[in-house]
């Protein structure tokens, strides 16, 4: 079976100019080479697409794939999780992980809280800054949070985000509105213990494997996971197995989350406990790390007996059971159907004969390259 890679490697936009905060989503050659490699180990052959501009290249000049497995997140837009599914969608590819639906929701955080409370979930209540006048709305009482409201990796996140009076409220969210050139998202600040959980699988069939509590050392930045703490975490942070009592309240809380916004094959809900020890969603992530030795989920997953090779086969074999498609040891006998549903399989659709290859020249705000 051969299935496609799509990701956004951090050195090519590195070397386009962008700053190591700007990429920070992005990821390391490394994470590229042990996910390909597992995939290899699984029996798929496996072909580097690389981001959506190279994407986009192969699928005009004609390119299949009997499946794609997508961790790209994009760079441009509050949508940009969305952009890679919905182009496999219009050529009935199937992928792994969500589609664009779900991306575009979870990146917009206030849009899954909002989902999540109405599934009823635990979740502080929240604001949207859209800009400077908006902040005059803002009832909740202190200490407040402040982050933009559609990045990852801590972006935007650091000491000040954790606010306590008017002052540093106006502060914090013209800072971030100028900054990251997006609404803030603004909410009650929890002050209890925080973790991540780990899920598996899509619908009826999504399970926890492990939950895990992020413990900021003496070291840290204080009171928040933040960019600093995430980037250098080894130093920063302890990952810790939850006690038994939290994985109870964390999986059953991290499940309706996942169901409620309908996420696919596998990801993270991160909770946090407020100042009764009540757990709260905090945010999703569809499209959770994957570097074996750094990213929270695979950490997560060690820490609960899964090794990189189980947790990786576990997300390929709910992407395949979701689709349709057939083990690799009976694909010889059958032409895989994306998404399970009548219609032309990826080996019945054909480029145009006059179809060619094309080269994409960049050139975006200033930042310049090919691919």
């Amino acid at each position: 079976m051969k299935i496609g890679f799509c990701y956004d490697l951090r050195d090519d936009y590195l070397k386009m100019g962008y700053s190591e905060e700007e990429t920070a989503e992005f990821d390391r050659l490394g994470t590229i080479e042990a996910i390909e490699s597992e995939l290899m180990k699984m029996g798929f052959e496996v072909e580097r697409i690389g981001n959506i501009m190279s994407l986009t290249e192969k699928l005009v000049s004609g390119c299949r794939w009997d499946i794609v497995f997508n961790i790209c997140e994009g760079m441009f837009g509050e949508g940009r999780e969305a952009q890679v599914p919905a182009l496999l969608d219009a050529y009935r590819i199937p992928y792994v992980f969500s589609g664009p639906l779900v991306m575009a929701v979870t990146l917009d955080k206030s849009l899954a809280k909002i989902m999540v409370k109405n599934a009823g979930v635990n979740t502080p209540e929240h604001f949207v800054v859209y800009e400077p006048a908006d902040i005059h709305g803002i009832n909740v009482p202190f200490p407040l949070f402040a982050k933009p409201l559609a990045e990852g990796t801590g972006k935007g996140i650091d000491g000040s985000s954790v606010i306590n009076d008017e002052r540093g409220l106006r502060e914090t969210c013209l800072s971030l509105l100028t900054r990251y050139n997006q609404p803030v998202l603004v909410e009650e600040y929890l002050s209890g213990r925080e973790f991540t959980t780990g899920i598996i699988g899509t619908g009826k069939n999504a399970r926890c494997i492990g939950v895990m509590e992020v413990v900021l050392k003496d070291n840290a930045e204080q009171g928040v996971y933040s960019y600093n703490n995430k980037e250098e975490c080894e130093e920063r942070v302890l990952y810790l197995p939850a006690p038994p009592e939290d994985v109870i309240r964390c999986e059953e809380l991290a499940i309706r989350a996942w169901n409620a916004v309908k996420c696919e094959d596998g990801g993270r809900v991160d909770i946090r406990y407020d100042s009764e020890g009540t757990p709260n969603f905090l945010e999703i992530n569809p499209l959770a790390g994957l570097h074996p030795d750094h990213s929270d989920l695979p950490i997560l997953a060690k820490l609960n007996g899964i090794s990189y090779s189980e947790l990786m086969k576990m997300i390929m074999d709910s992407a395949l059971e979701k689709l349709k498609i057939l083990p690799l040891q009976n694909v010889n006998s059958a032409k895989p159907v994306g998404a399970g549903e009548p219609g032309l399989s990826n080996t019945d659709i054909q480029p145009d004969e006059k179809t060619s290859p094309v080269t994409i020249d960049m050139n975006i705000n200033g930042k310049t390259g090919t691919l």
